[in-house]
């Protein structure tokens, strides 16, 4: 099939090209820097024609009150240039418990499957947990001097890995007409996660549990950890961060 992936450059486009192309498919990567612009629509028809599956992998580059804004342009010109390519699926990569956190941008997410599914493409969703790639950052966030602070918030981070291999999996199925559900294989609270890192990095940081720290400090119990009937990675966080290690 050939399958064009938009946000097809970045940490799982990039991937989900390989992988597609590695079995046999013709995927094409497409984002700013091939000439393609999702909010202007620069680009956009051409990319898509001739394509039988349509990737959408871009991202918001705010995580505000701004982020419901590109979400809606982004998707309006995507779906419609899916729909004058005669493209017979539409796939994203959302998140778990995205319609059940309180924040801007996982509500702008939800609204970015809400128009997927409203949509005149048959369409599929993968929903993910938290990337491993991400912990770093959110550390950062809450990090003061030799002290990180985190809330017990129960995570279920995956590998980008992973989430690449289940977008191409499904990109390369038929339509879901629905929600496919990923997780990593483990659930950890995120301060517990904080300090398996710092200890894999050697050292130099005190994680303090504060369930009001950071943005995860507004999540209510365990929405950010799948539900029954996930399909599960198989990479462990220590394993990853111990590979990762090895490799620096």
């Amino acid at each position: 099939m050939k399958i064009a992936v938009f946000g097809g450059t970045g940490l799982i486009g990039s991937k989900v090209v390989g992988k597609l192309n590695a079995a046999g498919h013709e995927a094409v990567p497409h984002s700013q820097s091939t000439g393609v612009n999702v909010l202007t629509g620069e680009g956009l028809e051409e990319a898509a024609a001739g394509a039988d599956v349509i990737v959408n992998l871009t991202n918001s580059p705010t995580f505000d009150e701004a982020s419901p804004a590109f979400f809606r342009t982004s998707m309006e010109k995507l779906l419609a240039a899916a729909e004058k390519a005669g493209a017979g699926h539409f796939v994203i990569l959302s998140i778990v418990g995205v319609d059940r956190v309180p924040l801007d941008y996982y509500r702008a997410k939800a609204l970015q499957e809400e128009l997927l599914a409203a949509g005149p493409v048959p369409y599929s969703i993968v929903r993910a947990t938290q990337f491993m790639e991400f912990v770093d950052a959110i550390l950062s966030w809450t990090t003061e001097g030799d002290t990180v602070r985190l809330p017990g918030t129960p995570v279920q981070v995956i590998a980008a890995e992973d989430v690449a291999d289940a977008v191409a999996e499904v990109a390369a199925g038929a339509p879901l007409g629905g929600i496919r559900d990923i997780a990593g294989p483990e659930v950890l609270p995120l301060d517990e996660l904080g300090r398996i890192t710092v200890a894999a990095r050697g050292g130099g940081h005190t994680v303090v549990r504060d369930d009001d720290a950071g943005m995860f400090g507004v999540v209510p119990g365990d929405v950010l950890v799948a539900g029954e009937g996930a399909r599960l990675a198989p990479t462990r966080y220590a394993d990853w961060m111990a590979a990762r290690q090895g490799r620096s």
